[in-house]
Formats: C-alpha cells, structure tokens, sequence
C-alpha cells in the first residue's frame, strides 16, 4: 500500500486498491495529517471503476478528501472539483437522496461564490490608465542576454527547486491535527519552491548571468584555464595588480610593489572558456592561438575591476528607461550565498554623469532615445568573508533586474488616516 517511504505505490490490482482503500479510510477517521495528500493522488491517478472500488467507497473517499482540504481561497478550485465529482457519484451509490444532492450543490454554489469574493478582492480588473512602461536593452550579445540567458536562468530555478509530485499535493491540506514524523514525505511540504513570493522573485525576473565559469578566490592555487587577475582590494580601497617572477607589481605600470602572497586583502579572479553553446563567441576576437570560446571571457576579464572588497564585473549591458516613471533595481541573485558569495545591490534611478563626456554625446541622438536615461547593469560579487574561494558555474543567475516605479509615481500613507468616504 505505502511504498516504504509514507507514499502511494503506483501500480494496483483490484485486491490491493481495495485494501489501500481501507488504509485511507482508516487514515480519514484517526484524522492523519497524511490523509489527504494520499487520498488525493488516490483518486487523481488511479482508474477506481476499473479496479473495482464500489460507488459509495469512492464517494466517502472524496467527501473525506474534501473535508481534509485546507480553507484557503487557493484551494477552491480543487474543492470544487472534488464536490462536483462526488455529485457524480451520489446516483450511483446505495445511499442517494435529494438531501445528500442537494448539500453538495449547496456547497458547491457556496464554494464559488466564496472563490468569487477572492478574486475580485484581490484580482481587480485592470483601470487601463497606463501605458505598458518599456526598458531597451543595449548589449554586446543580445541574443545570449536577452533570450537565452533567461531561458537558461528558468531551467536552473525551476530544476532547482522544482516540487515533487507529492510535495505539490500537499500543498493543499492544512493536515490537522499534527504529530511528529519528520520522515514521511507523504506529509512533507514546507519546501522553498512552493512559497509563491519565493519563486516570483526569480522566475518572474531578468537575470543577468555569464557563459562562462568564475572563480573569486584569496589565492591563485587552480585558477580557470582561460586567464586570471590579481588585485588587492580591502574597505575604502582597491588596487590591480600584475603578478611577476613572484613579486607583486602594478598592472598600469609595472612597479614593483611589497605585498605577500598571503596578505588577507588580495582577491584572484580567473575564467573558464564559454561552455553556452549557443553564445555568439565568433563575434569576439580572441588573442592570436587561442579558441574562439576564449575570446568573450578574456574580453571580460580585462574589464574587471573592483570596488573596495567588491569585484566588479562589466558585462557593457546597457538599460535605457523613462526615469520619470521607471526605477531599475538591480541586486545580487537570490541565491550566491550557496556559492560563498555575496551580491550587491543598486537603484539606478536617471543617468548620472559618471562616464566620460563622449559617454554622453552620443546619448539621445536617436529617436528612440528621446526621454530616456540609461545606466549600465554591471555585476559586483563579494567573496563570503568564511570562505576561501567561490566557483560559479556558467548560466547561473549572477545579478537580478527589476524594473520599479519611480519614487515620483507612489506615495505610502497610513490606512488609519484615510478617511473612509
């Protein structure tokens, strides 16, 4: 019946689907938190006409699933579907009567109406007022931060964390009253990929990611065969260096400077080849003998910087917007700290006159450009202070970007002082 786990077996003849039925029966009148969830994917998935199971077995069933049911607005739709399946059933079993009929439909009207209530409480139908806001993107590989890097940050979140099939069952049983059986999956369901709010903020986002491997390590033991850069980067300031017949020296200029290999603040940066294989790598020119997959990470690699402890990595990705109407948030992804990093977090909110004069020449000249201002969505990784090296793996989400309203467009007061007409 259970398959040494707590869950269903999936495979059943008559005899024992007939027990299974008096095991979830028995589960239904002690009131065990695994009822439900096992009664359901009972009756989802299994043929009961075929095996056997009477009428009035598959309608006490689906009364007491419903029953088990959490009170949930969510949960409705289910609610009302496992009544309408027992109004099927009632003809059928011994105990049919216009009052049973009657009941169900009444709980059946009672539980969309309530569905109603929930809907338009919380789903209002939209005023139509504003016109839809737009970001253009400006990239030196569109194609693969566009598209495929989002295609690819969905595959990750959703493999990662992707609810097994018992797991989403019970969802939707409140499974009172509890007692304690950490081990029963049939019961286990606090996972993080069933908390909405969770799951929105990253498969509901634009990720920014590379199509290479990144190492941020203290040391420049097993770096990542396609380069690596050196710097000596602490709080309040940060400096690049080059690394020769083992002295520490200056990546402008050459000069020799007194730096040991093992002072606390020095941070090694290295890359891997492109392994995307859909990144454009022919569009990038690659130091003369090196593969065309070489080419993007070594182009990146010369552009990092930091700031402070923070290594910053250009990826010349380029979001124009109406700063009038449009914030664009951009934060380290979610999940870094798996990595032992750290990301960092800003709030472009207009163009500002960081860059260089030519930066801005250009600017506007457009007609699309009309209105708008634009910021660079550069990625800034700080290595965990616990940890002595950090390895991302190509197509993980790096830095995440949501577009807000502009603080000019919203205004927080307090519901107590509202008046009510």
């Amino acid at each position: 019946m259970e398959n040494g786990n707590g869950g269903i077996q999936t495979e059943f003849d008559p005899e024992s689907a007939r027990a299974y039925v008096n095991y979830l029966l028995t589960l239904s009148i002690r009131k065990a938190e695994a009822f439900g969830t096992l009664a359901y994917t009972f009756l989802k998935e299994q043929d009961l006409d075929r095996l056997g199971i009477l009428p009035e077995e598959q309608f006490s069933l689906t009364i007491a699933t419903v029953q088990s049911l959490a009170d949930e607005p969510k949960r409705f739709s289910l609610k009302v579907d496992l009544l309408e399946k027992a109004l099927e059933l009632v003809p059928a079993t011994r105990y049919s009567s216009p009052e049973i009929v009657r009941q169900i439909e009444f709980d059946i009207k009672k539980t969309k109406a309530e569905l109603d209530i929930y809907r338009n409480a919380m789903r209002p139908a939209s005023s139509g007022g504003e016109a839809q806001q737009i970001l253009i993107i400006e990239s030196e590989a569109p194609s693969y931060f566009i598209n495929t890097s989002q295609k690819r940050a969905s595959e990750y979140y959703q493999n990662k964390f992707r609810l097994s099939k018992d797991a989403k069952a019970a969802q939707n049983f409140s499974g009172a009253p509890r007692s304690f059986d950490p081990d029963n999956p049939s019961i286990q369901k606090e996972f993080s990929g069933a908390c909405a709010p969770f799951m929105n903020s990253r498969t509901n986002a634009f990720h920014l990611m590379l199509p290479f491997d990144l190492k941020i390590s203290r040391n420049p033991d097993d770096p990542l065969e396609a380069g690596i850069r050196a710097f000596y980067a602490k709080v309040g300031y940060s400096f690049p260096l080059a690394f020769e017949r083992d002295k520490f020296c200056s990546y402008h200029d050459g000069e020799v400077l007194d730096i040991e290999m093992g002072d606390p603040n020095l941070l090694f940066v290295s890359v891997s080849p492109v392994k995307e294989k859909e990144f454009p790598s022919h569009n990038f020119e690659a130091p003369t003998g090196a593969p065309p997959e070489f080419a993007y990470p070594i182009n990146v690699l010369d552009r990092i910087g930091t700031l402070g402890p923070y290594i910053q990595i250009p990826t010349n990705f380029k979001v124009w917007f109406d700063s009038s109407r449009v914030s664009v948030l951009i934060q380290g992804a979610p999940d870094l700290y798996e990595y032992g990093l750290n990301g960092g977090s800003g709030l472009m909110t207009r163009t500002h006159a960081s860059d260089k004069t030519p930066a801005y020449n250009d600017a506007g000249n457009l007609p699309w450009q009309e209105g708008l201002s634009f910021n660079f969505a550069n990625i800034h990784l700080l290595l965990d202070q616990n940890a002595d090296s950090a390895t991302v793996p190509f197509n993980t989400p790096l830095f995440t970007v949501f577009p807000t309203l502009a603080n000019s467009c919203f205004k927080i007061e307090d519901a107590e002082k509202i008046p009510a007409r």
